[in-house]
Order: C-alpha cells, then sequence, then structure tokens
C-alpha cells in the first residue's frame, strides 16, 4: 500500500517496515516466487499502491484472477490479524480501484485495435518471419500505398493490397524495383496464422493510443488498466505481435526522462515466464534488449 509517501512493501525478517521510494519503479522489477507463495496477490497490492499514488497502471491477466481488483476485499479473521501484525490499522481501508478492462479480442473489455499501416511493414516482417527478399517486397507494398494515400487498416485491406500490387507488378519495376510473385505468395502464407490466432480482430480502427493508459481519476488516483489475456496467450502469434507492438509504441510515445520522481506509467505482467516459453526469437531479442 501507498503510505508516508512510499510504496509500503511489509516487513523485515526483524520486523522493520520496508518501503521503496517511487522513484525506484522507474527501473525493472522482478517478483518470484514458487507457486502458492503470492505473487500475483504481490502484483495486485503493488498496483493498488501504485493507483493510490497517482500513477497509472497496466496490468496483464494470464490467468483471470486479476479482475477483483474492482471490488473492495472483505474482512475476516485472517485479514484482520495481518492488518494488526503490519501495523496498518489506523491507514489500512477495504476499496475498490478505478479499472478499465481491455481485450484483443473484445469480448472481457474494450477492444485493442491497431491498423496495418501503424504496425508497418518492419514489425510485421519480423512477426511473420520473412526472408530478406520477401521483406523488401512487403516494404515495397507499403510503400506503394502510402504514395497513392492508402491506409491499410486490417488484414483484408493487406491482402488486397497485394493482389493489387502482384496484377500490375510489371507497371511498378522502374518505380519500384522488382516483385516475385514467389515474395508475394510468401507474404501471403505468412498471414496465415496470424489471420487463424485471431488478427482480424486485432487489426482495425479505432486504433489505441496509449496516452489512453495514462490517466488518472477525478480524485487523482491512477487509473489501472487490465487486459485480459486468457484467451490471447493460447495464440503465441498473435500475442507475440501484440507485445510487440505495444513496446514499440510505448518507446515511440514515452521517450526516456530520466529518474523522474515516480514513473508516468507502471507494467506488470503477470506470469512473465510464459512471453519467453515458447517465444518468437525476435520477441526474445527485443524483451533482452529493451
Amino acid at each position: 500500500m501507498f503510505k508516508d509517501g512510499k510504496v509500503y512493501l511489509g516487513l523485515s525478517s526483524d520486523n522493520k517496515p520496508v518501503s521503496m521510494d517511487l522513484a525506484m519503479a522507474n527501473r525493472h522489477g522482478l517478483i518470484a516466487g514458487a507457486s502458492g507463495t503470492g505473487k500475483t496477490i504481490t502484483m495486485k497490492v503493488l498496483a493498488e499502491s501504485f493507483a493510490d499514488a497517482g500513477v497509472p497502471v497496466f496490468m496483464s491477466d494470464i490467468k483471470g484472477d486479476v479482475s477483483g481488483i474492482i471490488e473492495a476485499g472483505e474482512s475476516s479473521d485472517k485479514m484482520e490479524e495481518r492488518i494488526d501484525r503490519f501495523a496498518l490499522r489506523d491507514v489500512f481501508q477495504f476499496k475498490g480501484y478505478t479499472t478499465t478492462f481491455w481485450d484483443v479480442y473484445g469480448q472481457q473489455g474494450h477492444p485493442v485495435r491497431a491498423t496495418i499501416s501503424d504496425m508497418g511493414p518492419d514489425l510485421l516482417s519480423q512477426v511473420f518471419n520473412l526472408t530478406e527478399a520477401q521483406e523488401g517486397v512487403l516494404n515495397i507494398i507499403f510503400k506503394i500505398a502510402d504514395d497513392k494515400g492508402l491506409l491499410l487498416t486490417d488484414l483484408k485491406d493487406l491482402k488486397a493490397m497485394i493482389a493489387y500490387v502482384g496484377e500490375h507488378r510489371k507497371e511498378f519495376l522502374l518505380d519500384y524495383g522488382n516483385i516475385t510473385s514467389q515474395s508475394l505468395g510468401g507474404i501471403t502464407r505468412a498471414l496465415i496464422p496470424i489471420e487463424a490466432q485471431g488478427g482480424d480482430q486485432f487489426f482495425g480502427q479505432p486504433d489505441l493510443d496509449i496516452h489512453d493508459w495514462i490517466r488518472t481519476d477525478s480524485n487523482g488516483k491512477g487509473m489501472i488498466n487490465l487486459l485480459n489475456a486468457v484467451q490471447l496467450v493460447q495464440s503465441p502469434k498473435l500475442y507475440a505481435m501484440f507485445l510487440l507492438w505495444l513496446m514499440s509504441e510505448l518507446f515511440e510515445s514515452l521517450p526516456e526522462a530520466g529518474d523522474s520522481d515516480k514513473p508516468k506509467l507502471v507494467f506488470f505482467f503477470d506470469e512473465a515466464h510464459l512471453l519467453f516459453t515458447d517465444t518468437p526469437k525476435f520477441l526474445s531479442k527485443k524483451l533482452n534488449k529493451w
């Protein structure tokens, strides 16, 4: 919880209060422990602490057990014992937190959308695992669309643009370079698994503005944004694409600002090991780099 201008973490082995300055949250952190030791609960309590400090929070909910943060908890003998043990009787209160729910599939929250044009050829080439030749052709496709003032909104737009370029590739030869049917076919094949995993629901409009997550409520408390990823994590290609796009958006929209007094936005990824289990190599490299 947020107490005396710091994030209260609990008691040390010698029963002394342990707190964290908000400025320290500008760095990466790890909550580790065996199953059932309270990692998710710790994450929820930290998220509530940051919200109380006026810091917006984003959480990826893999197991679907974080949504209760919106409701106030209930008293129990065990809870009352912990309140007294941690000397929080004078400051603790049960309360719910202002939470916005998000879902790539639009079923358990507001839909998360991005356009094909917003994703861009570089990110798509990594997600599709294209060859160098195919990546070059995809860049040409985007350049032609841009020159003609065409917005590529969804997968249907991209497929239509691939077909159009294929039909007129001889006309584009002098201005854009060689466009082989093999590369066009390879790009089209790469769309199949993304489409099968729900990419047609992720790509579209209105596209998400990352600043929608950086908000406080009427009381100055940080808004909590909760992504329901229970279904999304079952589609590794789409999940990887979403994460890559999300991190790219963050780094473009929120340039480094040094050590500020408190974070502008705090991210939590529950079950973070899933980001590296069977994760495409390109995403692992990006995560390690960032």
